[in-house]
């Protein structure tokens, strides 16, 4: 190589806008660029010459090490995962530790032992946008498995969980019971109280009854309107009834005024439908829900704040 050409090529590794280090064949730092000194806050004079696994002891015996083994003595390169090696150098930038991507390439030198050159460049601003774009998926996704009124599921996470449950109650051979819920005379209510009371009305009731689960399996959906579903897998008919009583005065508990109730406690109430498919005698989706939905009209025309069961 013409000797006037290695100040020009110093001065291109110091140029680039990535760190770039390279080794010789006994690992002595040959070439410490500008951008390494900027972030690792370590002068040239403070680096070059000595040992690479002195400057930077906190790499020794891991991936970068490896990386540099096999470059010297493998002549085979190297790209460090980032989700394993996030910030292998301790790099500063903004204030905080950098993100990095590390490449170790070998490198050929006439008539000398093979060097290898590190470059490491910043993906902190790559991560953080990941990481951005993964929460934004996940409220998404929360959005469209959420309710937007009261909060709880809303009537596509109810489509999937259901569809999720009864394949399991079919396979695992348990019951898995669905219940209906309906608030009385809620139309009279926003009629008299006016949609806005109407909506905070909502938002209480179905807190309210969503609280009273206890597993991660069961579930609370808004399934339309006044209307709500609850799915409540490995759960018999007499386990469903007494959940289903207990929503029932939780319900009534909750004390919130409805003049327009026939009821004689004059309070919001609820009706509810429960229908269970037995381990032994597996149903269609449809046909539990349907089965649920008359239970439910059931509870009305007794003249509603009870329980029904088909």
């Amino acid at each position: 190589m013409n000797p006037q050409r290695l100040p020009l090529l110093e001065s291109v590794f110091c140029a680039v806008s990535l760190g770039a280090i390279v080794l010789d064949g006994e690992r002595r730092v040959v070439l410490w660029n500008s951008w390494m000194v900027k972030h690792s806050r370590l002068a040239h004079e403070q680096v070059l010459g000595r040992d690479f696994f002195e400057v930077c002891p906190g790499l020794r015996g891991g991936r970068v090490d490896a990386a540099i083994q096999h470059a010297l003595y493998n002549n085979f390169p190297s790209l460090l995962s980032q989700s394993l090696n996030k910030a292998p150098f301790e790099l500063f930038a903004r204030g905080e530790r950098m993100q990095q991507a590390v490449e170790v390439t070998p490198i050929a030198v006439e008539n000398a032992p093979r060097h290898c050159l590190i470059q490491v460049s910043d993906v902190s601003f790559a991560v953080a946008r990941e990481k951005l774009l993964r929460e934004q998926a996940m409220v998404l996704r929360s959005q469209t498995f959420s309710d937007g009124l009261t909060g709880i599921a809303n009537r596509r996470h109810f489509d999937v969980a259901m569809e999720k449950e009864h394949r399991r109650a079919k396979r695992s051979g348990t019951p898995l019971s669905l219940l209906m819920i309906d608030i009385d005379h809620f139309k009279a209510y926003n009629d008299h109280y006016g949609h806005q009371k109407g909506d905070q009305c909502l938002i209480q009731v179905a807190a309210a009854l969503a609280g009273m689960l206890k597993r991660p399996c069961d579930l609370m959906a808004r399934y339309g309107g006044e209307e709500f579903a609850m799915i409540l897998p490995e759960t018999d008919p007499e386990q469903a009834r007494l959940m289903a009583e207990s929503i029932r005065a939780r319900a009534q508990e909750l004390a919130i005024p409805h003049e327009r109730n026939a009821d004689a406690s004059q309070l919001v109430t609820v009706s509810i439908g429960i229908a269970t498919q037995q381990a032994q005698a597996p149903v269609a989706i449809d046909a539990l829900i349907g089965a649920a939905d008359r239970a439910l009209y059931q509870a009305k025309r007794n003249g509603r704040n009870r329980v029904a069961a088909i």
